[in-house]
């Protein structure tokens, strides 16, 4: 079920999120995005990105690969068509009126698809960014491909663009728990909800929408949360419970992701829970 089919669920579902989106927006932001800091910084070095790259980031949410792209002088442009409350924290970390600064004037986001980022006046980008990991529930790489073939036009020919996934469910951790998710949203098809990752899933998606695989890399993504509430709202915000929760109720999912936390809490209290995630740079025609 992608983000906007399950908000349009949930408004009309019995069993109504306790937290708000926008508190639900702020977990996201504050909690759980830096955990894929590992991800964009080694992409970033990767394609020595910095003064002169115009990055487009597909899904960019609340902001926080597009802030670390500005910090290297990259002019970005961020478009989210599912998370409006997450675009609003990226509005709120990036634009110049924010920064108090001219030095990130350049910046722009757009709510909407990657189509609205395109303009006349607007010079064609150098490196596009997709850093949603998919490979985590089956299908959840069908609105990925609408989404690069809209963008592909954008951008020079032979611009990289990059791909995440998860990596193998036995070098991820938090997999044993996001079948949480899967379970209570569907029990009939709790076996088939949480996918395995397979090698080419990127490349398979990068080649339906006519791009050119050149390269790929992994990198480790640990979860890391200060106590178990923490990580119970950490998990929460990234959207993948929202089913399970209009198809059970908010008491329960809270209770059973509880206990799918517990063997990761170390004796001091923090959830550590080691994951690795893979990247693939592909080539526009």
């Amino acid at each position: 079920m992608t983000p906007t089919l399950v908000r349009d669920h949930l408004s009309h579902a019995g069993s109504a999120p306790r937290v708000s989106l926008d508190s639900r927006a702020r977990d996201w932001s504050e909690i759980q995005e830096r955990m894929l800091v590992p991800l964009y910084e080694a992409v970033y070095e990767r394609l020595d990105v910095g003064p002169g790259t115009r990055l487009l980031g597909l899904g960019c949410g609340s902001g926080l690969a597009l802030l670390m792209a500005a910090s290297r002088g990259v002019a970005v442009t961020g478009v989210e068509s599912d998370h409006p409350e997450r675009l609003a924290l990226a509005r709120e970390r990036l634009l110049p009126n924010a920064w108090r600064t001219r030095a990130r004037a350049g910046t722009r986001i757009v709510e909407g698809p990657p189509r609205d980022a395109a303009g006349a006046e607007t010079p064609a980008y150098t490196l596009v960014t997709a850093f949603e990991p998919i490979g985590c529930l089956a299908g959840d790489s069908e609105g990925l491909g609408a989404q690069l073939a809209a963008a592909t036009p954008l951008a020079e020919r032979g611009t990289p663009v990059v791909l995440a996934g998860w990596g193998p469910p036995e070098r991820c951790a938090t997999s044993a728990v996001l079948r949480v998710a899967s379970r209570l949203a569907d029990p009939e098809r709790a076996a088939h909800g949480w996918r395995t990752a397979l090698r080419d899933d990127l490349e398979e998606v990068a080649q339906r929408a006519g791009l050119r695989p050149d390269g790929s890399g992994r990198v480790a993504c640990p979860f890391g949360y200060a106590d178990l509430a923490s990580a119970v709202r950490g998990l929460l915000s990234t959207g993948l419970f929202d089913a399970a929760i209009a198809a059970t109720d908010q008491e329960q999912v809270d209770k059973e992701l509880t206990e799918a936390l517990h063997p990761h809490q170390r004796r001091d209290g923090t959830v550590w829970m080691p994951n690795v995630f893979r990247y693939l740079i592909a080539r526009t025609p």
